[in-house]
């Protein structure tokens, strides 16, 4: 074993170990980075008590892609790993940015897998090229520390965490690795398709190279702005835990501390806020949280992010927006809008077979005589869950009706809190 060879194995196994002996999904395309990770992963498992499961996506961009996955199959059964072929079926829709879409029906696709296998972490193989890459394309989106963060090494996804155990390592390392083994791996074409703007991003890092502006010093960059990101996530945690409180499934933060925050910290909380409880995985865009952030400065609040923002003397509300749900059912033992779990007794009139969960709407509303008790606003218990048999309203717990019903947040303070520090 080389010097180098060790030292990869010890960067790697540092992600993991020491751990649980757990499943760990890997996510394998082809390429020589995921190529890499397969094989090092593979090392540092039989010596670290870790079991491996591996999943190619094909986007069915390329007809190249179903060999390119049957080559990844190949080498992990070399390896004594499980393979599967995840498909995405979207590329035949022509709407918005399809390598936006595919990158973020990647990411479900693999998260799904990793549910299925009851796996809590994903491995991905990007690179510090990677990271200075996307840095680079970032920084023309005049971001703030956040996006110039770049790609974090571990990120919660739901109930996975997505691992990047190679990304303080170059590129060239891997494919020196890689030879040193006699390995093979697949140049996907699209790397030289200069209609992508990473591909883009990379040809610059070549003409940015003489003036310093290397993969190690973005790469290093973008390190240094995590530094940042995570300090002012801190602050934004302290100034929730102060200011900001849970009302059924609504935040409620008090305006006049509110209004004092730096600007920064304040788009933190009022983002983490929307995140929470639209459930979305992303934040709102810079541009859509200022004009946000001015809406509860002048007191008129506004609709974003699948959420209603209203604003009185003393306080600001985020509750979910009954139009973003408003057409959502689920059977009466499902999860309803990602976060609501209902239970109760089932009386002689209902039964749970052909019950849902809906939202409780104005038509449900009506029937609840004692809403104004649950001292929620009328606009909040729109959006609210309720269960359902036919057109028959049987309970709405934030409101009052239907007696030993109740309505449970999946992700309750913790979350909240816990995604402050992770922005």
């Amino acid at each position: 074993m080389t010097e180098s060879t060790s030292l990869l194995k010890e960067i790697v196994a540092g992600h993991f170990l020491p751990g649980p002996a757990e499943e760990i999904g890997l996510a394998v395309s082809g390429g020589g980075d995921s190529m890499a990770l397969m094989h090092l992963m593979a090392e540092v498992a039989a010596e670290g008590g870790l079991r491996l499961r591996v999943a190619t996506v094909d986007h069915g961009l390329r007809p190249e892609a179903t060999e390119e996955a049957a080559r990844v199959g190949d080498a992990a059964a070399g390896l004594s790993l499980p393979h599967e072929v995840l498909r995405w079926d979207g590329a035949a829709d022509e709407t918005g940015n399809l390598q936006d879409r595919a990158r973020r029906a990647r990411y479900d696709l693999l998260a799904d897998w990793a549910r299925r296998h009851g796996m809590r972490q994903i491995a991905l193989g990007h690179t510090s090229d990677d990271q200075a890459e996307t840095f680079l394309m970032r920084l023309a989106r005049a971001p703030g520390a956040d996006g110039l963060s770049g790609m974090a090494a571990r990120r919660r996804m739901g109930a996975v965490t997505l691992v990047r155990p190679l990304l303080e390592v170059s590129r060239n390392c891997l494919r020196i690795y890689l030879k040193s083994r006699g390995l093979t791996w697949v140049e996907d074409p699209s790397n030289q398709d200069d209609r992508f703007d990473r591909v883009r991003a990379r040809r610059a890092l070549e003409v940015l190279r003489p003036l310093g502006l290397t993969v190690q010093t973005l790469s290093e960059t973008a390190k240094n702005m995590a530094s940042v990101r995570n300090a002012l996530g801190w602050y934004a945690f302290t100034e929730a835990q102060r200011l900001a409180r849970i009302q059924g499934g609504d935040l409620v933060i008090e305006r006049s501390g509110f209004r004092v925050l730096q600007p920064e910290i304040a788009r933190r909380l009022l983002s983490q806020a929307l995140i929470w409880i639209s459930g979305s995985d992303y934040p709102p865009r810079r541009r859509a949280l200022a004009m946000a952030q001015e809406a509860v400065r002048s007191g008129t609040g506004m609709t974003l992010h699948g959420c209603q923002i209203s604003v009185t003397p003393h306080e600001l509300r985020i509750t979910r927006e009954y139009a973003a749900v408003k057409d959502l059912s689920v059977p009466a033992d499902g999860v309803w809008d990602g976060r609501w779990r209902l239970s109760g007794p089932w009386g002689d009139r209902f039964g749970a077979a052909g019950a849902e969960i809906r939202p409780l709407g104005a038509e449900g509303l009506r029937l609840c005589s004692e809403w104004r008790a649950s001292g929620l606003p009328y606009r909040s218990l729109l959006g609210y869950p309720s269960v359902w048999m036919g057109g028959d309203l049987v309970a709405a717990p934030h409101a009052g009706f239907g007696d030993g019903w109740r309505a449970d947040l999946l992700r309750g303070e913790d979350a909240l809190h816990t995604g402050l520090l992770a922005q």
